[in-house]
């Protein structure tokens, strides 16, 4: 399968299934850069960006540790960017496409995934900041009957509730409905799912939890791609406009994100960019991922990206140029998460759409990050936004064992890059 760009003829196949619904698949979360570590509850206090810092880091010696965490995952390419200030180095390793030996564009244009749920989140808390809606404003109130059946109670679940992940709604998968075989890939990877889809997906399931109150110090957790879902809904409801419409106005186009858009129906990337690739259950070959029709994601992991732009986006938002003091504080208030991600992210918390995990060298790393089959998105940044790592990769698999030791790798380098002294030689 070949990846021409955007201008190719797009497809938006409408989804229809016996159950009616379907949803997101499970973006997996990612890890993110540094403070003191923050109580549940509470606003970071500042912190010196990376404390303790370890050996120097140059760019010949960050090509090598890519390359070790390449083979160690098993990945087919990766690309990392690294800032220290206004000091830039990065480095790539593997291949662009299979059996090509065309190495990995720096530059390249990628799918954020989940890292999307950051800027979805910063879109809300500026909502907040104008006084246009509140986090304590509940789902019924902004989408009266939605969320309900089976238990749900939209009455109950609050804004903060979806932004954080505590809102005990099931994270509903489109693979429960098409199957997660790379045939099920192939013969559904153009299929356009709306949000109403997916939500409704989602209801026919019971709440794994009840929604936590905002007092609660270790409230029960899980990761569910509907609460974002939810979450753009009811900015196109506070707002009279699509979320990413609001991303772009608030965030893209202030900022100069030349690389960040929402793509609708069309399933192309546009150059330059790297093949995705995945390994599905049952299946001893490498599936190309890299056209497919992303609406499903919608606003839990819908945009694509580059890694410049991720960068500036976080330092911008670290920075206090996208929120108020208080805003970014209430985004920075994290939770445990439960106890499978504590697997792949040790000591991993969550906010508000941002992921705070500690570093071996003192303080801690922030960001977020995402999944999709075939492709990874990694980011760790300072408390200020001034040190940054920013990880592209793609080869992924559907096996648990597999997808453990690669995430492990890629912790390892995220810490050992984050608690480096940055050098040009």
């Amino acid at each position: 399968m070949t990846c021409t760009s955007s201008s190719a003829p797009t497809s938006g196949k409408k989804l229809r299934l016996r159950s009616r619904a379907v949803a997101a698949a499970a973006l997996a979360v990612a890890a993110v850069g540094g403070v003191a570590a923050v109580p549940a509850g509470a606003a970071p206090a500042a912190a010196a960006p990376h404390s303790s810092p370890g050996a120097s880091l140059s760019q010949d010696e960050l090509r090598r540790e890519v390359a070790d965490t390449l083979r160690e995952a098993g990945y087919i390419g990766m690309t990392v960017e690294v800032r220290d200030g206004r000091r830039r180095i990065h480095a790539r390793a593997g291949e662009a496409e299979l059996d090509t030996g065309r190495p990995v564009p720096y530059g390249a244009n990628f799918r954020a995934a989940s890292t999307t749920k950051a800027f979805v989140a910063t879109v809300v808390l500026q909502l907040v900041a104008e006084g246009r809606l509140s986090l304590d404003d509940t789902v019924e109130k902004w989408l009266p009957g939605v969320v309900s059946g089976h238990g749900n109670d939209g009455s109950r679940i609050t804004i903060r509730n979806l932004l954080q992940h505590t809102s005990g709604i099931y994270n509903y998968g489109l693979e429960e409905d098409l199957g997660g075989t790379a045939e099920d890939f192939e013969r559904t990877k153009l299929y356009h799912v709306d949000p109403e889809q997916s939500i409704a997906g989602a209801m026919r399931h019971s709440p794994d939890f009840p929604p936590a109150d905002p007092d609660d110090p270790e409230p029960k957790w899980n990761y569910s791609n509907p609460n974002y879902m939810l979450a753009g809904m009811i900015i196109k409801k506070v707002t009279g406009r699509p979320w990413a419409e609001e991303v772009r106005d608030r965030i893209i186009r202030p900022l100069g994100l030349k690389d960040t858009y929402e793509p609708g129906d069309d399933p192309y990337l546009k150059q330059p960019y790297a093949h995705a690739y995945h390994r599905f259950t049952g299946s001893d070959r490498w599936t190309d991922t890299t056209v497919r029709n992303i609406s499903w994601a919608d606003a839990a992991g819908s945009l694509v990206t580059s890694q410049r732009d991720l960068d500036r986006f976080f330092a911008a938002l670290f920075g206090g140029r996208l929120l108020p003091a208080a805003q970014l504080a209430e985004m920075r208030r994290t939770v445990p998460v439960g106890a499978d991600f504590e697997m792949a992210f040790p000591g991993l918390r969550y906010g508000l759409g941002l992921m705070q995990q500690p570093l071996s060298c003192g303080g801690d790393r922030w960001g977020h990050g995402g999944d999709l089959e075939g492709g990874t998105v990694r980011t760790a940044f300072s408390a200020d936004g001034r040190r940054s790592v920013v990880i592209s990769a793609s080869g992924t698999t559907s096996d648990d064992e597999r997808l453990l030791k690669a995430e492990k790798a890629m912790q390892a380098l995220l810490d050992r890059v984050m608690c480096g002294q940055v050098v040009r030689r």
